[in-house]
């Protein structure tokens, strides 16, 4: 090359590496072992040679090398080729793609590597049974089918977050595993929308997740003047509003967590009243005792609330009403006399004779257990009735 195309090949090159962001060394060190490649396709060339290209000229030199036996360099010589800018000029151009594909590559890879965990926002490409592809700006991210809600819809061209599982490197640049099921979403959620636990005022301390259900989520204060689960919920409920709006109204429930277990038990139930909670240490179990109407609200729907309640505390949950706590503790259960039947005892009234053997048990002994079992028959029925009014005192007789 003349010394003129030389300068005009510096400021190419020069331009080149701004715009990609390439340094300037990187690619004439790549230009060079292109040259040397390149060179030694050639009839004449020396077996050993290197290429020098002045940073400052943009001269390039080949230069031969004779070796001994032991590596040493015995006789060095300039062995450019009178044609060499030619060779020179069509290599620069290979090797300026490439480094330049490759160089797009790890920036891209650079810019998410060790992002996992971070939240993201794209625009879904294309959907099938499989994956989805989102549209990150500068790279497509992979959401696959593992990672979705059940039955939420991706559809073409509309906005989506998704939470960063994984970054992995690949010859065709970086691929970018997201998920949407993740329980690290709900909290990158949160911290989008909540200042307190973005600045670090409130701690989200735990998650539990059912995807595209329910979840449950314990906060806890730093600071005494600040309510972790207003903060959470916001101004007429604006910030947690925000959150199942991006989940598609997943519901979220919002606990104050607790450094007791017990107390964290019985918080982790809400919308439940509790009434007391039993923790057994040993077996990781808390019994949980409610109010009879509130039996059903507590295990809730298919279990679910005791069961996120469970996986955000770590304790195995029994639930039992009051009802059921004091039938089991008076032995008077329908467990308790599951076996066994109504006979009429020796006065005609009815007892109830247990199948195992043992005393028969009167109508008083019924009443004082507060249960009173239903017998197989209808005569039999009849009697019991009968036994019940004359062990009962009439209404309205005086003590």
């Amino acid at each position: 090359m003349t010394q003129t195309n030389n300068f005009e090949f510096l400021e190419a090159l020069a331009q080149i590496a701004r715009d990609k962001g390439i340094a300037v060394d990187t690619l004439l060190e790549a230009l060079a072992n292109a040259l040397v490649a390149a060179y030694k396709r050639l009839p004449t060339a020396a077996e050993e040679a290197f290429v020098t290209i002045d940073s400052d000229s943009g001269e390039i030199r080949v230069y031969g090398q004779e070796l001994d036996e032991d590596g040493n360099v015995v006789r060095e010589w300039d062995d450019t080729p009178d044609d060499f800018g030619r060779i020179a000029a069509q290599a620069a151009k290979q090797v300026i793609m490439q480094r330049i594909r490759e160089a797009e590559r790890n920036l891209k890879y650079d810019e998410y590597a060790g992002r996992e965990g971070d939240i993201v926002t794209g625009i879904i490409q294309q959907s099938d049974n499989r994956f989805t592809l989102l549209d990150l700006g500068k790279v497509e991210a992979l959401l696959p089918q593992a990672e979705q809600v059940p039955f939420e819809r991706y559809d073409h061209g509309a906005r989506l977050k998704a939470y960063i599982v994984e970054v992995r490197k690949t010859a065709k640049g970086p691929q970018i595993v997201v998920s949407r099921s993740h329980p690290g979403l709900i909290k990158r959620l949160f911290e989008l929308e909540v200042p307190e636990i973005s600045n670090g005022v409130v701690e989200l301390k735990a998650c539990a997740r059912e995807p595209g259900h329910r979840t449950k989520i314990a906060v806890w204060s730093n600071d005494a003047n600040v309510d972790p689960v207003g903060a959470c919920v916001g101004a007429r409920g604006a910030r947690v509003r925000m959150v199942t709006n991006e989940l598609r109204g997943e519901k979220v429930d919002i606990v104050p967590f607790s450094d007791d277990p017990g107390e964290f038990v019985a918080r982790a139930l809400q919308p439940a009243k509790v009434e007391e909670v039993r923790l057994d240490e040993e077996t990781g179990t808390a019994m949980v005792i409610v109010q009879d109407y509130q039996l059903s609200l507590a295990i809730g729907k298919e279990g679910q609330n005791a069961r996120l309640a469970a996986r955000l505390t770590g304790w195995r949950i029994d639930i039992k009403s009051e009802t059921q706590l004091a039938d089991e503790e008076s032995g008077y259960g329908s467990e308790a006399w599951a076996e066994g039947e109504w006979i009429e005892g020796p006065d005609g009234a009815m007892v109830f004779q247990p199948a195992g053997g043992g005393e028969p048990i009167t109508m008083e002994s019924w009443q004082q257990g507060g249960v009173t079992p239903a017998p197989e028959s209808a005569e039999a029925s009849a009697k019991v009735e009968q036994s019940v009014e004359e062990a009962s005192p009439a209404d309205g007789a005086s003590d």
